[in-house]
């Protein structure tokens, strides 16, 4: 890493000589250019002639897309044929500035986490950039985004108090509660599901795990006299291999749960999977409805993805889940046979 740093730091430097009208540089001078750069830099003393003579080729060469047009003339000076070239200004291709505005928009995302404030600069310079770059083209690639969503606020100051290993008193308020409540916990992770975010965190007196909305904290604040305990239940990066979203308790076993589809749905089903443990199990050539099994744990998000299916799914086993689901469906069959319409 620091060789290629300070390559690119002879680049820049090169690349400024030549550019410049007001004097004349040999090859000597580019040494002693950067050398002086590579010492107010990095500290380095030194540069050897062959190291600027390769940097001379490397830029003449398609080999980082510089291209310079650097010539030699009176066979002893150095500059560009062509006085406007810049190995800063060169166009990117299309897949590049596709692949930088992926990367661009995916780090705009982490703006509310103030760990990553110093990138807003950044990141806004590169948007400026881009929108130059593609003349004011739409937008190719956008990101599910709620504005405002609440909660969002507690994002930074978890964050800090997960990496600082801190016990935390929250007061939380869940949908049914009249009031809020106070909860003693160690935190542990942050979690993203369908623009909401959780905080994964043990109870202080017996470890038991809670994963508490954000939009229903009221306030946090360092619990003091306490020191942090991990959960040898909860690993971050297993715990959830078998769970759709983010209702699971610590001993939930995963349960496999065939799913039939008819042809419409089994198209959608099989090219974008319910869960990674999603297989096919069979396929009728008749009318085109497949058989899927996924292995997960039966939770809320679970049931709230098969009902998205409407009509074009019917869960074959276990039996409770299939009959939870009929008297979901009935029930909202029931709100439709209601006389009491608009």
């Amino acid at each position: 890493m620091p060789a290629n740093k300070n390559a690119l730091i002879r680049y820049k430097t090169i690349d400024r000589c030549l550019r410049s009208r007001y004097r004349r540089w040999t090859l000597d001078d580019l040494v002693d250019a950067c050398a002086e750069a590579l010492l107010n830099a990095e500290g380095i003393a030194s540069v050897s002639t062959r190291t600027v003579q390769a940097d001379l080729q490397v830029m003449r060469s398609d080999k980082l897309g510089y291209n310079a047009p650097i010539e030699v003339y009176d066979r002893k000076y150095y500059r560009y044929s062509d006085p406007d070239y810049c190995i800063m200004n060169m166009p990117m291709s299309p897949n590049e500035t596709e692949v930088l505005q992926e990367a661009v928009d995916l780090l705009d995302q982490l703006r509310d986490f103030e760990q990553f404030a110093e990138m807003a600069d950044v990141v806004s310079r590169l948007q400026d950039k881009l929108s130059l770059t593609r003349h004011g083209a739409k937008p190719i690639v956008q990101f599910d985004n709620v504005p405002d969503l609440k909660g969002l606020r507690l994002l930074s100051p978890l964050y800090a108090h997960i990496a600082h290993r801190q016990p935390l008193r929250v007061i939380y308020q869940s949908f049914g509660a009249r009031e809020p409540g106070d909860y003693l916990v160690f935190p542990h992770l942050l979690k993203e599901f369908r623009n909401r975010w959780f905080l994964f965190c043990s109870r202080v007196t017996d470890m038991r795990l809670y994963n508490l909305a954000l939009d229903r904290v009221v306030a946090v604040e360092p619990l003091e006299g306490v020191d942090y305990r991990d959960n040898p239940d909860f690993d971050p990066e297993h715990f959830f291999d078998d769970v759709i979203g983010v209702s699971k308790n610590v001993r939930t076993q995963a349960r496999r749960v065939s799913i039939w589809a008819n042809r419409e749905q089994s198209q959608y089903i099989a090219t974008k999977p319910l869960h990674p443990s999603q297989r096919l199990v069979s396929t009728n050539a008749g009318d085109g409805s497949c058989v899927f099994e996924l292995k997960v744990v039966v939770n809320f998000e679970l049931y709230s993805v098969l009902l998205s299916y409407g009509p074009g799914i019917r869960v074959l086993k276990p039996r409770r889940v299939a009959e939870e689901m009929r008297r979901q469906l009935q029930r909202a069959l029931a709100l439709y046979d209601s006389e009491q319409h608009d």
